[in-house]
C-alpha cells in the first residue's frame, strides 16, 4: 500500500470498475485515501441519492471525507457537509445561493483550470481546489495537459490546498506534491485496483 494514498482524493466512475461499484469503494476505503468525490454526473438525482447514502455510510466508517458533486440539496438531506463544485455550477448559483454555500457546508472543492477560476472559487468560500487537467489522460482524450509549471504557479498563489487532476498515478502524484500541491486526484486507479 502506497503511504501517498492519504494525500490522493479518490474520483469515482462506475463505468470503469469490473465488479460491483460498492465493493470496489470498499476496498479503495481500506487504503484510506485524503477524501472521495462521488462524482457519477449521469445519474438522476433519485439514483445519485440512494447511491450517496450507502457511500456515505461506507466511508464515514473508514473516516475518510466524501464530497457529492454539485448536488446540494442531495448532501444536505443525507448530512453530507462537503460538496465538489465546477466553476459553471459556482457561476450560475444566484448570489444569495452562493452567499449560503459556506454556512451549509464545512469543506467546499472545486474544479479550476485556471487563475481566474481559482480566485472566484476563494472568493466563494472554497477550502480546497482541485486544479487540472495536468497531465493528459484517458479520461479527456486529446486535452493536452497544462503541466508541473502550472502547478507550481497556481500554488504559489493560492491560499488553500490544491489537488491536481488529470493522468495522475503514483508517480506523478509525488511529482505535484513537489511542485507544490496538497496531494492529487485519481480515477482509473482506485477504480481499477
Amino acid at each position: 500500500m502506497c503511504k501517498c494514498y492519504e494525500h490522493a482524493i479518490v474520483i469515482t466512475n462506475r463505468a470503469l470498475v469490473n465488479g460491483d461499484f460498492l465493493e470496489q469503494l470498499q476496498k479503495v476505503a481500506q487504503v484510506h485515501p485524503h477524501a472521495l468525490i462521488l462524482r457519477e454526473k449521469d445519474l438522476p438525482d433519485t439514483e445519485y441519492e440512494k447511491l450517496a447514502a450507502k457511500v456515505l455510510e461506507i466511508y464515514r466508517t473508514a473516516g475518510v471525507p466524501v464530497f457529492l458533486h454539485s448536488r446540494m440539496e442531495i448532501a444536505e438531506r443525507l448530512g453530507c457537509e462537503n460538496i465538489h463544485l465546477s466553476i459553471p455550477v459556482l457561476q450560475d448559483l444566484p448570489d444569495v445561493q452562493r452567499d449560503v454555500l459556506t454556512t451549509n457546508f464545512k469543506e467546499i472543492s472545486v474544479s479550476c483550470h485556471s487563475m481566474e477560476d481559482v480566485e472566484l472559487a476563494v472568493k466563494s468560500g472554497a477550502t480546497q481546489i482541485v486544479l487540472g487537467t495536468i497531465f493528459e489522460t484517458e479520461c479527456k482524450k486529446g486535452l493536452k495537459g497544462r503541466g508541473l509549471e502550472f502547478v507550481r504557479e497556481i500554488c504559489a498563489n493560492c491560499p488553500v490546498p490544491v489537488y491536481a487532476i488529470g493522468g495522475i498515478n503514483e508517480e506523478r502524484l509525488l511529482q505535484v506534491m513537489e511542485a507544490g500541491a496538497a496531494g492529487g486526484c485519481m480515477m482509473s486507479g482506485f477504480m481499477r485496483m
